[in-house]
């Protein structure tokens, strides 16, 4: 399995963001959405949906999450207005920290994706940003714990260095 693909995103006073990078892996897993699901679980990242990313900057100031493209394919502004596009394709993962903005700018009609949260995740609720609420956005996001295993690779991948305080 090749290295992730790494990016950084700060705050911007409505989108927390988070000092994690989100992680992307290219063609890491079959792009088939019983594959991918087995592979999360199997990752004790369970999967928890099949869908789209929504169409307007949100993030979760509670849980990180995994975006395993299934089908299709779906350009993706991560860390909000000023963030990063990226294109994910069939067979990509995205691993998004909490607190990471990330809005769906364009999908093809074929796009699944497979949706997961580390396991014993209990609020995976989102959030458009509020700058009112900001301050305990960013406290909610320092809150939630790396998860024990990465959802591609197990407790030997990538995220358990990167994500993991040395």
């Amino acid at each position: 399995m090749s290295e992730p693909e790494i990016f950084c995103f700060v705050g911007d006073g409505t989108i927390p963001n988070s000092p994690l990078p989100l992680l992307v892996y290219r063609a890491a897993l079959a792009a088939d959405a019983r594959a991918i699901e087995a592979r999360f679980a199997a990752n004790h990242w369970p999967p928890a949906w099949r869908d789209g990313v929504f169409p307007w900057h949100h993030f979760h100031p509670h849980a990180h999450e995994a975006l395993g493209v299934a089908s299709g394919s779906a350009r993706v502004l991560f860390g909000g207005p000023n963030g990063t596009e990226i294109l994910l394709r069939a067979g990509d993962v995205a691993v998004v920290p909490a607190g990471v903005g990330h809005c769906g700018l364009e999908a093809s009609p074929d796009l699944v994706i497979v949706g997961a949260y580390p396991a014993g995740t209990s609020e995976r609720a989102s959030s458009r940003g509020d700058p009112a609420r900001h301050a305990a956005h960013m406290a909610a996001v320092a809150r939630v714990p790396p998860p024990a295993a990465d959802p591609v690779a197990g407790s030997v991948g990538p995220l358990c260095h990167l994500w993991h305080p040395t």
